[in-house]
C-alpha cells in the first residue's frame, strides 16, 4: 500500500501552530490581507504559536527553496506580508503583552496590534509612540519607523525601542539591543523586515495626559479654506509645546455619528489634534487651535488615549481596496498647497484622503544616522490614499492617487516613509533610506547574505 504525503506535511508536524494550504477550506481567508487590492496565492500559511515555530518555518523554507513572507498585523500598504508561492510566516497568534509600570516598559509579541499594546499600557497612564490606527500591527509599524501622535514629544516608535528578539535567516535566535548585536539593532530601527523575523519587542513607555486621559479630536474646515489652514498650520506647528501634536488631512466627512448630519459627505480639510500634557494648562495651549478661522467642527474633548488611537478603526476595516503613494516634505510650499486644493476637490470616494504627519520636536532631534530611519531634518511625512470598498472603483482611486502624487512629488524631499510605500522599485527604496542605505546593505550582508528576507521594501546585501 502506498500513501501520498500531504504538501508540507513535514513542516506541519513540527509546528505547535496550524499550517493552511490551498487544499484547506480556510485558505482564502488565511491568504487575505488588510488591503483587498492584494490577491496573492502563497504555497502555505503557517500560524506560528511561538518563536520555535518561527525558527522551524525559516529553516524549512530555506531547505525547500521557498520564498518567505512575514506577516504581523497584515496592514502593509503593498501587501508584502504575502506572496505567490511563498511560505507565509504569520505571527498573529503571538499576542501577549507584559507591562512593567515601575520601569516604564512594555514587551509586546510581534503579532500584537497597537490596540493590544495601548490597552495594556494606558491602564497604567502610559503609552509608547505608535501610529494613528489601533488595528495596525506592532511589528510592521515599528520596523519602518513609527510616526504618530506622540512623535513631537517622545520621538518615533523606533526611538523608544529598547530591544528585540529576532530569528535570523540561518534559523538562529538572537536578542538585539544597544549592547547585543548593536548593528542589527540599528538596522531594525527603520530598516523594515530585511534582517530577520522579529518575534517580540520591548519599548520604553511615557506618562501621558492625566493618567492616560488626553485631549484630542478633529478640527474641520471647509475645503476652500485649505490654503489658509495649511499656511497657518505650517507656521504654527513648530512653535507649539511638544505636548501638542496634530496631523493635517484632506477628507470627506463620514456619514455617521459623531459627525453632525449636516456635514455628512462634505469635502473638508482638518487637523486631528492630540494634547498629552497637564490638563491645567490645556486651555492656554489649545486656544490657538480652537480659535483659528471659521471651523465647521471643533471636536476636541477629553478621552482615553486608546479612544483617539482607535477612532478610525471602524471607518477603515480590513477588506477595503487601497492604493498608496507617499513622500517626505521638508516644507509645505505655496506650490504644494495649490496642488492639495486642486486634488482635494477631486477626492474620488468617501474613504480616500491625504495626510501630512509632522516629523518635528523630539523626532527631529535624533541624528539622521542614529537609527536606520533617515528623515530627521524636520518637515512632514505625506501620504495619498485612494480607498473604497468596491473592487470596481480600484482603477479610479489608483488613478487619482497617481495623478495627485506625480504633480506633488517635485515639491518633496525625494524619499518616502517606507510604511507608506507600495512595491515601487529599488530606486525608490534607495531614495527613501538616503545616506543610510549603504550601511543597511552592509548589515544585510552580515545577517542575511542570501537575501532570504526579500518580500519587503528590499535592501539588497552589499
Amino acid at each position: 500500500m502506498t500513501t501520498t504525503a500531504l504538501p508540507h506535511e513535514e513542516l506541519a508536524a513540527t509546528l505547535r501552530g496550524d499550517l493552511v494550504t490551498p487544499a484547506d477550506p480556510g485558505y482564502d481567508g488565511a491568504r487575505a490581507v488588510y488591503n483587498a487590492m492584494i490577491d496573492k496565492r502563497p504555497a502555505a500559511i503557517a500560524y506560528c504559536r511561538d518563536a520555535a515555530d518561527v525558527v522551524a518555518c525559516v529553516r524549512y523554507g530555506r531547505a525547500q527553496g521557498l520564498d518567505l513572507a512575514v506577516r504581523g498585523g497584515g496592514h502593509n500598504a503593498g501587501g508584502l506580508g504575502v506572496a505567490d508561492g511563498a511560505l507565509v510566516i504569520d505571527l498573529s497568534r503571538l499576542r501577549s503583552t507584559t507591562v512593567d509600570p515601575v520601569h516604564h516598559t512594555v514587551r509586546a509579541d510581534a503579532g500584537c496590534t497597537w490596540g493590544d499594546v495601548d490597552h495594556a499600557t494606558v491602564a497604567f497612564g502610559m503609552a509608547t509612540p505608535s501610529g494613528i490606527v489601533a488595528s495596525t500591527g506592532v511589528a510592521g509599524l515599528t520596523l519602518g519607523g513609527g510616526i504618530g501622535y506622540l512623535a513631537r514629544r517622545f520621538g518615533l516608535t523606533v526611538d523608544n525601542l529598547l530591544g528585540a528578539d529576532v530569528v535570523l535567516a540561518d534559523g538562529a535566535f538572537v536578542h538585539a539591543s544597544e549592547s547585543e548585536h548593536a548593528d542589527l539593532f540599528w538596522a531594525l530601527r527603520g530598516g523594515g523586515g530585511n534582517f530577520g523575523v522579529v518575534t517580540s519587542f520591548t519599548f520604553r513607555c511615557h506618562d501621558i495626559g492625566e493618567h492616560g486621559v488626553i485631549i484630542g479630536g478633529p478640527v474641520l474646515y471647509d475645503l476652500a479654506d485649505t490654503p489658509d489652514v495649511l499656511r497657518w498650520y505650517r507656521e504654527l506647528l513648530p512653535s507649539l509645546p511638544e505636548e501638542l501634536n496634530g496631523w493635517f488631512g484632506l477628507l470627506t466627512v463620514p456619514p455617521a455619528p459623531p459627525f453632525p448630519e449636516q456635514l455628512w459627505g462634505r469635502k473638508a480639510c482638518g487637523i486631528v489634534w492630540c494634547y498629552t500634557g497637564s490638563h491645567d494648562k490645556a486651555e492656554e495651549v489649545l486656544e490657538p487651535v480652537r480659535s483659528f478661522g471659521s471651523p465647521l467642527l471643533v471636536g476636541l474633548q477629553d478621552m482615553p488615549y486608546t479612544a483617539l488611537q482607535g477612532a478610525f478603526d471602524a471607518l477603515y476595516p480590513a477588506g477595503l481596496q487601497w492604493y498608496w503613494r507617499a513622500d517626505v516634505f521638508h516644507e509645505i510650499s505655496d506650490e504644494a498647497i495649490a496642488i492639495h486644493l486642486k486634488h482635494g476637490a477631486e477626492l474620488p470616494t468617501m474613504h480616500s484622503s491625504m495626510h501630512l504627519y509632522p516629523i518635528d520636536g523630539a523626532a527631529s532631534r535624533i541624528a539622521p544616522d542614529a537609527t536606520a530611519f533617515p528623515h530627521r531634518s524636520g518637515g512632514w511625512s505625506g501620504v495619498i490614499v485612494g480607498v473604497d470598498p468596491a473592487p470596481e472603483k480600484a482603477e479610479a482611486i489608483s488613478q487619482w492617487t497617481r495623478d495627485y502624487w506625480e504633480e506633488l512629488h517635485p515639491t518633496s524631499a525625494g524619499g518616502a516613509y517606507v510604511n507608506f510605500m507600495m512595491e515601487e522599485g529599488q530606486d525608490r527604496v534607495k531614495a527613501s533610506y538616503g545616506h543610510n542605505y549603504d550601511r543597511l546593505a552592509a548589515v544585510k550582508r552580515r545577517y542575511d547574505p542570501q537575501n532570504t528576507f526579500h518580500i519587503n521594501q528590499n535592501i539588497r546585501p552589499a
